[in-house]
């Protein structure tokens, strides 16, 4: 550079310049989000928040489904081919409108198509898939149990032969979409080893009554599923995985999503601070003069744009095709610690009105607390990396 040359203006924003990384077909993707977001869930998420419901949630899901947020980053069967890094920028802008409705695209792109998309039959995928990425059909995928969180491979839910069908008999736990979901991926114990299990929730015997007296995500469908001898045809079984391989894997994808997500819902409560340290006044001026306030401010940007640096990096990644799970656990770990930590310290700032549903701080920070411990608790991610890097196995 010339001595001449002038260097762009600081970008409160943007202070590392990161758009610059990005394409412009990346900026289309997520101004698109963030417009819908804007006008269609800021203007009343704090009710539905404070309620406990997520009204209309057909009719959201539908119009997700006509911006291509949904599977997008899968291929064919009218899913959109995005890359991982703009349906990474997608994740971050759902979420820092709320974690509740990042978590129905990424169940349903990312866990219920997803599983279809990789490991279905060619059936499987033109008879779910199409109506699911334009939000005709709500996908959940049931994997956790009341007894089996992290530990999976000891799930009770069996499915057992019967002729030429399937019967399932078995209950999964903090389920999202599964009250409202048209069909279900569900995970099972089999004489084979855990297979997957195409559902239509319409099936006799299944039921997901919805989970209430929530405290976070309360903007978000969460149910229990119930199978009382569910019986299906020999054509519902996944054909192309058996064993843990198969929903592991569906968790990895998943999981990345999170890794930007956690960043939308710290972004929003960090803008708050930054807004409110400019207009609060105390003894004679405004909050954000004062050298502690500033030192938060500076420390949360930091962490911020840390994090959204590590989330690209590892869409590129993905995106070449070199994305190991470590990696993923590296970044889920990180991001939703460190946006927890950012919400908690603009709540500082923001006082007594950090409690307040009208700023967002207390219900990002609510929701990450789910985050923080959904598709993998901090203490398994701790130690996937602690087995990366050791070589030692600490889980038994």
């Amino acid at each position: 550079m010339s001595a001449s040359a002038k260097l762009p203006p600081f970008d409160a924003a943007d202070p590392l310049g990161i758009d610059d990384l990005l394409e412009p077909e990346d900026l289309a993707v997520r101004d698109t989000v963030r417009a819908w977001a804007a006008d269609r869930v800021l203007p009343y998420v704090a009710d539905w928040y404070e309620k406990g419901e997520l009204p209309g949630i057909r009719d959201l899901a539908r119009e997700l489904g006509s911006i291509g947020a949904l599977g997008m980053s899968l291929t064919g069967y009218g899913c959109a081919g995005a890359s991982a890094v703009q349906y990474g920028l997608a994740c971050l802008e759902l979420e820092a409108a709320d974690s509740g409705i990042r978590s129905l695209v990424s169940v349903q792109g990312s866990l219920a198509m997803y599983a279809i998309h990789r490991f279905g039959s060619e059936e499987q995928k033109l008879q779910w898939l199409p109506r699911m990425a334009a939000g005709e059909v709500i996908g959940c995928f049931g994997l956790t149990e009341p007894d089996h969180g992290s530990d999976p491979a000891s799930m009770r839910t069996h499915a057992k032969r019967d002729g030429d069908d399937w019967v399932l008999g078995g209950r999964k736990m903090w389920i999202t979409n599964g009250s409202v979901a048209g069909v279900a991926v569900v995970w099972a114990q089999t004489e084979e080893g855990i297979r997957g299990f195409v559902v239509p929730t319409d099936s006799p015997g299944f039921s997901a009554p919805e989970i209430k007296h929530k405290w976070s995500l309360r903007a978000s469908v969460t149910s229990e599923l119930v199978l009382d001898d569910v019986r299906l045809p020999a054509t519902a079984v996944l054909p192309e995985v058996t064993g843990l391989r198969g929903p592991l894997s569906c968790l990895s994808h998943a999981r990345y999503g999170i890794v930007w997500g956690a960043m939308g819902a710290a972004r929003s409560s960090f803008e708050a601070a930054l807004d409110y340290a400019g207009s609060r006044e105390q003894f004679g001026r405004p909050i954000g003069g004062f050298q502690l306030t500033q030192a938060k401010l500076a420390d949360m940007a930091v962490e911020l744009h840390k994090g959204i640096l590590l989330a690209h990096h590892l869409g590129r990644r993905m995106d070449a095709g070199r994305l190991r799970p470590e990696q993923v656990s590296f970044g889920k770990l990180n991001n939703v610690r460190e946006a927890i930590e950012i919400c908690r310290t603009a709540r500082t700032i923001l006082g007594a009105n950090g409690i307040s549903l009208e700023y967002p701080v207390m219900r990002h920070a609510t929701n990450l607390e789910s985050v923080l411990t959904y598709e993998g608790t901090v203490e398994m991610h701790q130690l996937v990396l602690g087995k990366a890097l050791t070589g030692l196995d600490a889980f038994r």
